[in-house]
């Protein structure tokens, strides 16, 4: 993505990140983290605000720090490291709710044109993957590295 960027701390294995979302809120913790599923080689990635209290992410908070693209532009560039990290995974990516998921498809259109050649994109359709359309709304994303 071709939007600034927060500076990410990451995980030897490069499955956990961090980085500080500076706003009119604050300065707020955010967390990705990538988690194999039961199927091996496939991860979820997980992201939400770190919640000190709790010592947990929260990742249906509603953080409103005015700073949405450089948070998606991060959260977008800890899936480069991923990758170089880790060449074969397959990364699903689901929002919280439908208008996180509408979100991330929206990124994901944006930019399409800087990816493509870098990544191969389905989006779930109906209980199917298909290989991404941008003119179509998805209820989740596969997301792996072109070999």
């Amino acid at each position: 993505m071709n939007h600034e960027k927060y500076t990410l701390q990451s995980d030897q294995k490069l499955l956990l990140f961090e980085f500080i979302s500076i706003g009119p809120k604050g300065r707020i913790k955010k967390v990705i983290q990538y988690t194999e599923t039961n199927i091996s080689g496939i991860y979820n990635l997980g992201f939400g605000d770190w919640d000190e209290a709790s010592g947990c992410v929260i990742d249906d908070v509603i953080t409103n720090n005015g700073d949405s693209y450089k948070v998606l532009a991060t959260v977008s560039s800890s899936l480069f490291a991923f990758f170089d990290k880790h060449p074969n995974a397959i990364v699903y990516i689901v929002g919280s709710n439908s208008i996180r998921t509408r979100l991330y498809r929206i990124g994901i259109s944006t930019n399409l044109h800087l990816i493509d050649d870098l990544f191969e994109i389905h989006g779930l359709l109906n209980d199917q993957w298909e290989i991404f359309n941008i003119n179509q709304n998805y209820d989740a994303f596969l997301i792996s590295k072109k070999p």
